[in-house]
């Protein structure tokens, strides 16, 4: 389900070989992304496989907070899924689940545009609920977007991104 009241876009172009592609209910092809244990502990803080009934709650799941999207990159003149985010006021959950395209940008491109996004529909800010502490790229990939900490948790910090001056 979008955001209550907003028409969630099909597609969001995020550059030249990015873009976003509105959840369609197909994730099969996610399982193997969530079966990798250095993904699994990056999302959840444990490194226990997702099974294809676990990937299924987590993307309905997701798909009721916000907007969910397929991370696609260009190759070969067709686009293919790379990752997920979804995308709503209070958090932006973010998966790379191609270990090609980690560490290369399109996680920090991906949120730059989302963060547009979030202009355009008038947030006066957006959150990140928690990442872990010892997730080091997700927390620059964020920051690098303007996002700061504001507080810390248990096992993590909270970032917000205000309003530009």
């Amino acid at each position: 389900m979008p955001i209550q009241g907003i028409e969630q876009p099909e597609l969001i172009q995020v550059d030249e070989t990015i873009r976003l592609r509105k959840y369609d209910g197909v994730h099969d092809f996610a399982l193997e992304w969530y079966q990798n244990p250095e993904v699994v502990w990056m999302v959840d803080g444990v490194r226990t496989p997702y099974d294809a009934e676990k990937l299924g709650r987590m993307y309905r799941y997701l798909n009721e907070q916000g907007e969910l999207y397929w991370i696609e990159a260009l190759e070969n003149g067709c686009y293919r899924p790379i990752g997920d985010v979804t995308f709503w006021q209070e958090d932006m959950p973010i998966v790379i689940g191609d270990p090609a395209y980690r560490g290369k940008g399109a996680g920090r491109k991906v949120v730059t545009a989302l963060v547009q996004r979030g202009r355009d529909l008038g947030y006066d800010r957006l959150y990140v609920d928690q990442i872990y502490h010892y997730n080091a790229a997700s927390c620059k990939c964020f920051q690098s977007a303007g996002f700061v900490p504001y507080q810390e948790t248990e096992k993590g910090t909270r970032f917000v991104l205000k309003p530009e001056a």
